[in-house]
């Protein structure tokens, strides 16, 4: 059964099948990637099911490293334990959780390989596995490069390893950060990342500085980094779009060396963020498209290749919502109460989402870019935006810092209970 889009969003995917998976005992969803759309999701089907779902969580890490809030860590002002988040709340919740990664979906059947040899049988499947990266993307950069030139864009070892470089750097060195085209994970990271390096190094190494090479004309809250990185780091800082060569970039890594335009030029740290595509999951699935991402119905998240699997946070064709924490985290409650809807009977609401997204420029220097969407039938649709303004007084940059605080806080509990 195809179900059209007009039919999703109506409201009627909830009768999808529930009668004869429910006829069958309790029904099977299997979630891949406990980040936060996975995460989320799963911890709100089994609390909403309340035993009518055999919800289970297939993550390879049995430790979570938030990537969220990882460029505070990278500027000294978080440490590295913070991040780090486990699923004992989502098991005691009735979540299984498995750990391992899966390799293949079988849609007619409706089975998961994992990589461990194991088979799981689905209903319904839910796939968050965050984004992989373009190999030859940065001309001369590869993944089996990372250790020499990090990414740092999933978070973990990466993220340590970046930190250490940026600390062992020579005085008066310089960090080159190569940024992605769009789209991407969190628009703003590699500029909220230049931010917390330029901090860093103006603790323990004030002579440094930072090369950002930028295939992209704009950025994400382009003027408010900017005026906080004159306020805050003058003349350390410097960014090269398009324009300058920043598009036309490759890595030397055994040189340790960047060309731009043609020109070779040695730095001590350099810092590749590839471009992205859906995790390589979605691919296997037979679910993405041309872009590398999955396009899914603005009313459900469910893929447009099979209303039976549906697919949130970074790895979804969003339409007008950035590849976010904040984003996955409102998809998945819109997932989970879809599923449980369709699976357990429960009352389905209008779909509405929403996303913040937080950067730290300096210390209690907080900035804010977000707003409210809506699904109409050619995408998710932004129907109102908010985005701190140039100017701000410190108090109210300090109060935005402080709600960045609480809204970490927040989606962690939401995440893993």
């Amino acid at each position: 059964m195809r179900l059209s889009r007009r039919v999703l969003l109506s409201g009627a995917l909830s009768t999808l099948a529930a009668p004869a998976v429910l006829g069958r005992g309790r029904a099977r969803v299997a979630v891949v990637g406990g980040g936060a759309g996975g995460a989320t999701v799963a911890r709100h089907l089994a609390a909403g099911g309340a035993g009518a779902l055999d919800v289970t969580l297939i993550e390879p890490n049995p430790v979570y490293h938030t990537c969220f809030f990882s460029n505070l860590h990278l500027g000294g002002l978080r440490p590295f334990e913070s991040l780090a988040h486990r699923y004992d709340r989502l098991k005691a919740a009735g979540v299984t959780l498995v750990t391992d990664s899966a390799v293949a979906v079988d849609r007619a059947q409706r089975r998961l390989a994992l990589a461990g040899g194991e088979r799981l049988s689905w209903d319904r499947l839910v796939l968050s596995p965050g984004i992989d990266f373009v190999e030859g993307s940065v001309p001369g950069w590869t993944l089996a490069e990372a250790e020499r030139m990090p990414h740092a864009y999933k978070a973990g070892l990466q993220t340590q390893r970046l930190r250490a470089q940026v600390d062992a750097m020579r005085e008066g060195g310089t960090v080159c950060i190569v940024a992605p085209p769009n789209p991407y994970r969190c628009p703003p990271g590699p500029y909220e990342r230049a931010s917390m390096i330029a901090h860093r190094l103006s603790q323990v190494n004030p002579t440094a500085k930072i090369l950002l090479l930028d295939p992209k004309e704009s950025y994400s809250k382009q003027a408010l980094f900017e005026e906080g990185w004159q306020a805050h780091y003058p003349n350390m800082i410097e960014r090269l779009g398009p324009e300058m060569g920043g598009g036309a970039v490759e890595v030397r890594p055994d040189r340790m060396e960047v060309v731009i335009d043609g020109e070779a030029e040695a730095v001590d740290v350099c810092n590749v963020i590839p471009a992205q595509v859906a995790g390589r999951i979605a691919a296997a699935a037979g679910l993405v498209d041309d872009t590398g991402w999955v396009p899914i119905d603005p009313a459900s998240m469910a893929s447009l290749a099979d209303p039976a699997v549906f697919v949130l946070g970074d790895a979804a064709a969003q339409g007008d919502m950035p590849k976010s924490a904040s984003s996955a985290n409102s998809q998945a409650k819109v997932v989970a109460m879809i599923l449980l809807g369709q699976l357990a009977g429960a009352p389905v609401e209008p779909v509405r989402y929403a996303n913040t997204c937080w950067s730290l420029i300096a210390p209690e220097d907080g900035v804010k870019v977000g707003g409210s969407y809506e699904p109409r039938p050619e995408k998710i649709t932004s129907v109102d935006r908010f985005v701190s303004q140039t100017g701000e007084n410190r108090a109210t940059r300090l109060a935005t810092w402080q709600q960045s605080l609480g809204w970490y806080a927040g989606i962690t509990a939401d995440m893993f209970g």
